[in-house]
């Protein structure tokens, strides 16, 4: 019973915490990992889970509708059941990424189910002008949602990594399928739809070039952040000096006269 709570309160902790404090990424694999070995009394078991399955959702970044997998919930789960089993990481790894799927699927079904009937509350309380009644419902459905979320792991651990095994095994292939070719794809949709909100002629041949080094020099993610940190270094070392050269105000005169008369040419 303590495993299944210490668990859970990890979980919640992470996702809960991830919100509250505006994507705190509490909720990733490298901190509810090791709170968990923490809480459970086995914190060198609790940091190697974490920093394996860090690496393994370190591009999983679920912001607005682009999501692919809850990676807390995997990382509580794999450290508990690697503890119950003697520290055994790799029998716990290939468990991992159906239980990420699964976890966002069960998250946004609560988040649906439970949190989205109260919008209508929320309206009325808007039209009443209850900020006081708004702030209290907001926080009270945050917390029965990740409460919620929070018994997902608590049942698992509760019931044992055999059970948790075997509704996996039971589930039909082609859905497992399904979750894992979706969550494969909701990145690249995701990226897509953020890169054509932030879309801009000017700065894209940045964008083509980060395309080149990846593809054709075959450079790693993190050379090209930092090739693309130096450029925005130097970019705005040469826009802060042009900021402060000192423009003659007869040269600007000149300039704007010689601009009228190309415009007035050109409109002739």
């Amino acid at each position: 019973m303590y495993d299944a709570f210490v668990v859970a309160l990890a979980v919640f902790v992470g996702v809960a915490g991830h919100e509250m404090f505006g994507m705190s990424m509490l909720s990733r694999p490298i901190v509810v990992a090791p709170l968990v070995g923490a809480l459970m009394g086995d914190v060198q078991t609790g940091l190697i889970v974490g920093a394996a399955l860090e690496a393994i959702f370190m591009g999983v970044v679920n912001i607005g509708i682009s999501s692919t997998a809850e990676p807390s919930l995997a990382a509580g789960l794999a450290t508990a059941f690697a503890i119950k089993m003697g520290g055994n990481v790799d029998a716990v790894i290939p468990l991992v990424f159906p239980l990420a799927v699964l976890g966002l699927q069960l998250m946004n079904m609560i988040f649906s189910f439970v949190c989205g009937p109260m919008a209508a509350k929320f309206f009325t309380l808007a039209k009443d002008n209850n900020q006081k009644g708004i702030i209290s419902l907001h926080y009270f459905m945050w917390f029965v949602h990740y409460a919620l979320y929070a018994l997902i792991p608590f049942f698992a651990v509760l019931f044992g990594a055999d059970v948790v095994k075997a509704v996996l095994d039971n589930i039909p292939e082609v859905i497992m399928n399904g979750l894992t070719v979706a969550g494969n794809l909701l990145p690249a949709v995701g990226m897509a739809m953020l890169l054509r909100m932030l879309w801009s002629k000017s700065i894209a041949v940045w964008f083509f070039l980060g395309v080149v080094l990846m593809a054709y020099f075959e450079l790693p993610l993190i050379a090209i952040a930092v090739i693309g940190t130096i450029i925005a270094i130097v970019i705005a070392q040469r826009d802060m000096q042009m900021k402060k050269t000192p423009v003659a105000p007869q040269a600007t005169a000149v300039g704007a006269a010689v601009i009228d008369e190309e415009e007035e040419e050109f409109f002739q």
